[in-house]
C-alpha cells in the first residue's frame, strides 16, 4: 500500500469506540486464554447472556476470522468520537454500501445468518437494531472499563504527538507498528495476505490506537473517508495489572470519605456488583448500595446496567485521587 508525502500532511489520530467493540468481541468469542486481556475477559464473558438475541446479531457480524464489514467502522470526524456519535454515523450507512458489504462477507463465508439476510433485505432497520445491540453490548463489556481504555490509548496519543514534534512524522510511523514502514516518499505494509489499493480511498491517514486488535495491524478502506489503521496501543500489556499493595491514595482519601466509600473505591479497581462488592468487603448490600449512590452522585464512580446486573466502576477522577503520582 502506497501513501504520499500529501497524505502524510492530513495524517491526525483519533480514539474511536467502535474500533474496540469489534476486536473485543471477536476475542470473547475465541473461547481461549489471552495473555494481555484474560482478566477482562474472565470478567465479561459469564455476562454475554444477558445480551439476548443482540449477541446473535453481533456474533454474526464480527466472525471469529477474517473480515467485518467496514460500515462498522466509520471514519472518526473528530479526534475523539462518542459511542452515540459513531452509532449514528453508522445508521446514516447507505444502503448500497451496506449491501455491498454484506455480499463480500457472504462471499467469504459461504451465506449469511437470519439476522445479517434481515439486514441485507431492510439496511435501515436493520442498522437500528444493530445500534441497538452495540450499545447494549458497549455497556455489559467496554463501558465499566472505559476509564481505564481510554486513559491508555490518551497516553498512546500523546507519546506519538511527542514523537512528531521532537522527531518528525517519520519517526512516529516507523515506531507504529513492525509492519508498517516509510520508505522514501512512500508508506508500505508488509505482509499483508490482500492487496489494498490506496487509491480508492480519501487523502489523508487516520491513526487509531487500540486496546484489543493486537497484535496485529487493522487496515481498512472506506471511501470516501480516509485510509484506517488501528493499531496495538503502547502499554496495553499493563491495562488489567492490580497492584497487591493498596493504592497510593486510599489511606488519605478514608480520611476524607470515610472508611467504607475508600474501601468500596479501592475494591473498584475491575467493574463489579452490588451484591460481588458486600460479599468482597463485609458490607451488608444495603449499605454498599447506599455508599455506591454517594459515590456515583459524587461522580467517582459509574453505573452500568447490562441485563441483570449493574456493575459499578471508577471514574477516571477516582483513579486520579487513587494514585495522585500517575
Amino acid at each position: 500500500m502506497l501513501f504520499t508525502a500529501g497524505d502524510l500532511a492530513r495524517m491526525r489520530f483519533a480514539v474511536a469506540p467502535m474500533w474496540e467493540v469489534g476486536p473485543s468481541l471477536r476475542l470473547l468469542r475465541a473461547g481461549l486464554p489471552h495473555a494481555v486481556h484474560g482478566p477482562w475477559a474472565e470478567q465479561v464473558r459469564p455476562r454475554l447472556t444477558a445480551l439476548g438475541p443482540a449477541f446473535g446479531l453481533l456474533a454474526e457480524l464480527v466472525p471469529p476470522t477474517g473480515y467485518v464489514p467496514d460500515f462498522i467502522n466509520p471514519a472518526p470526524a473528530g479526534p475523539a468520537p462518542t459511542l452515540a456519535e459513531e452509532l449514528a454515523a453508522i445508521r446514516a450507512t447507505p444502503a448500497g454500501q451496506v449491501r455491498r458489504d454484506l455480499d463480500r462477507l457472504a462471499a467469504e463465508r459461504g451465506a449469511l445468518g437470519p439476522r445479517l439476510r434481515a439486514l441485507h433485505a431492510d439496511p435501515e432497520a436493520g442498522l437500528a437494531r444493530l445500534a441497538e445491540a452495540v450499545e447494549a453490548y458497549w455497556e455489559l463489556a467496554l463501558a465499566p472499563y472505559w476509564a481505564r481504555i481510554r486513559a491508555v490509548l490518551d497516553a498512546d496519543v500523546l507519546h506519538r504527538a511527542r514523537q512528531a514534534a521532537e522527531h518528525g512524522a517519520e519517526r512516529v510511523l516507523n515506531d507504529l507498528h513492525a509492519e508498517l514502514r516509510w520508505a522514501g516518499d512512500a508508506l508500505r505494509l508488509s505482509r499483508r495476505s490482500r492487496p489494498m489499493p490506496r487509491g480508492t480511498a480519501g487523502p489523508g491517514l487516520l491513526l487509531i490506537p487500540s486496546a484489543f486488535t493486537g497484535p496485529g495491524l487493522y487496515t481498512l478502506i472506506a471511501p470516501p473517508g480516509p485510509p484506517q489503521l488501528a493499531y496495538p496501543a503502547r502499554g496495553i500489556g499493563g491495562l488489567w495489572h492490580t497492584a497487591a499493595a493498596p493504592a497510593p491514595g486510599s489511606a488519605a482519601l478514608a480520611a476524607v470519605l470515610g472508611r467504607s466509600r475508600a474501601l468500596l473505591l479501592a475494591e473498584l479497581a475491575a467493574p463489579a456488583a452490588t451484591t460481588e462488592l458486600a460479599r468482597r468487603t463485609g458490607l451488608s448490600p444495603s449499605a454498599v448500595s447506599q455508599y455506591l449512590t454517594a459515590l456515583r452522585d459524587a461522580r467517582l464512580v459509574s453505573a452500568h446496567r447490562a441485563g441483570r446486573w449493574v456493575l459499578y466502576a471508577r471514574t477516571a477522577a477516582a483513579e486520579a485521587l487513587l494514585n495522585p503520582g500517575n
